[in-house]
């Protein structure tokens, strides 16, 4: 694949491990090392799959989580390698994800502030409000994407015997009709973005040029908890998005995909 995507939307390492341990209902402070390195792992190879660019700092934890399964099989003598006694290797990247929750909470907790200090009105004029308990909707991360689309393909078969009439697949292209598609409907479901989708090559680009229009601000993503049915909303009227699609042409060279070649 020649396609490189580079984005600025991925939260870290921590994210990543926090979604999964979340995901999986796993206990943060008695982690289950061979399995969260086994998924962190497929992961990347997913993200490498994609031919998405992300930090180093992912290949950091790599090796910080293969280390610790390795250390957590070899058995215990006494004293760790550091001379202390009884210390569990595990220590020290719970206490991190631990530390790291709490300031992703804290930064929560004010983003719910300033949303709710937005809902205030100064007196002077009448206000309408209807009726009804509004749905509360959370902001779906890359990860959630990710996971969504692990789903996608788990859910499909595709008959790579098939002759495909498309010979080439482009980002931009799939990003244009992304927009349209949302700009005919309020939202829709992430799911539903695939459905005409006849080769794996296809689901990768849509699932591509969702990420790029993420980058660029002109969708949104939120479910109504983590791990729920993910909606798509375009956040930008047809006038900002011919502006960004512009910027996004000048600047971005878009290179097709052949599936022959992928």
């Amino acid at each position: 694949m020649a396609y490189q995507l580079k984005l600025d939307i991925f939260e870290g390492p921590l994210d990543l491990l926090l979604h999964l341990i979340k995901e999986q209902k796993m206990d943060i402070n008695d982690i289950p090392v061979a399995e969260i390195s086994r998924q962190y792992l497929a992961y990347m190879e997913l993200m490498s799959e994609l031919n998405l660019e992300v930090a180093g700092e992912y290949l950091v934890m790599a090796a910080e989580l293969t280390r610790l399964k390795s250390k957590m099989l070899l058995p215990s003598h006494g004293e760790d390698e550091d001379g202390e006694d009884g210390v569990d290797p595990r220590d020290e990247l719970t206490r991190r994800l631990l530390e790291y929750q709490r300031y992703k909470s804290a930064a929560g907790n004010l983003r719910d502030l300033e949303y709710e200090r937005q809902q205030l009105f100064s007196r002077g004029g009448e206000i309408q409000v209807e009726e009804g308990e509004e749905e509360v909707v959370v902001d779906a991360t890359v990860f959630d994407l990710f996971s969504a689309f692990k789903q996608v393909l788990s859910r499909r078969t595709f008959k790579e015997d098939i002759e495909i009439k498309i010979t080439t697949l482009s980002v931009s292209e799939r990003v244009n009709r992304v927009l349209d598609t949302l700009n005919e409907h309020e939202s829709v479901t992430f799911e539903s973005l695939f459905a005409e989708s006849l080769s794996k090559q296809e689901v990768i680009v849509t699932f591509l040029a969702l990420l790029e229009l993420m980058r660029m601000s002109l969708i949104r993503v939120q479910q109504g908890s983590q791990f729920e049915t993910i909606r798509v909303y375009r956040t930008a009227d047809r006038e900002t998005q011919e502006e960004a699609l512009k910027d996004y042409i000048e600047s971005e060279v878009d290179t097709e995909l052949n599936p022959e070649t992928s």
